[in-house]
């Protein structure tokens, strides 16, 4: 990540903190997690990045993902979707994460294998908060996961109603620390 991309997540940040969530973009350290945490890679045909931000995981993304594979990626700020479009313009990418599952259906894509996500979850009002996770939750595939990190565990209850967590991992090399959430999509009885 150089500096000018950093100064920019920054500017970003003081713009509007709610929607962006940190001062600074992901460490390598955090993003590894995230991308380690999506298994098994050779079986992933469809997955989502939600909070893309400079695309300090989508970075990790693509080396990892085969060609046929279809990478949607959301990020609200226009500047950063540009600048995303631009080094991934392979992936597809759009602003709105509420419209998930819609955008997938105008890809063909009828689940995905994994949503990995950096927004900023407890920042939200709780009628956006449940509207992202209902679209997370209706795009994945039974037993698809849900990877996302977080700067504190008060999503930790939140989520379990929603998914099976099977594990959090702490992140101490990132600024700030991180929690990053495993999450299962349960199984449809």
């Amino acid at each position: 990540m150089n500096s000018n991309q950093n100064l920019k997540f920054l500017l970003r940040f003081i713009q509007n903190p709610k929607q962006v969530g940190s001062v600074i973009p992901s460490s390598r350290f955090l993003a590894k997690k995230m991308v380690e945490s999506v298994v098994p890679w050779d079986r992933v045909s469809a997955i989502a990045e939600l909070g893309s931000g400079t695309g300090a995981i989508t970075r990790f993304i693509k080396p990892r993902v085969s060609d046929a594979a279809k990478v949607l990626l959301f990020e609200m700020d226009d500047t950063m979707k540009r600048d995303l479009q631009t080094n991934y313009p392979h992936f597809s990418s759009y602003s709105n994460a509420c419209h998930l599952t819609k955008i997938m259906s105008q890809h063909g894509i009828h689940q995905l294998d994994s949503v990995i996500s950096g927004l900023p979850f407890f920042n939200f009002k709780s009628d956006l908060r449940e509207t992202l996770l209902h679209q997370i939750t209706e795009a994945l595939k039974p037993g698809g996961y849900f990877i996302a990190f977080q700067y504190s565990l008060q999503m930790k209850k939140h989520l379990s109603e929603k998914f099976i967590i099977e594990k959090i991992d702490f992140v101490p090399l990132n600024f700030p620390p991180a929690f990053v959430y495993i999450c299962r999509k349960k199984e449809e009885i």
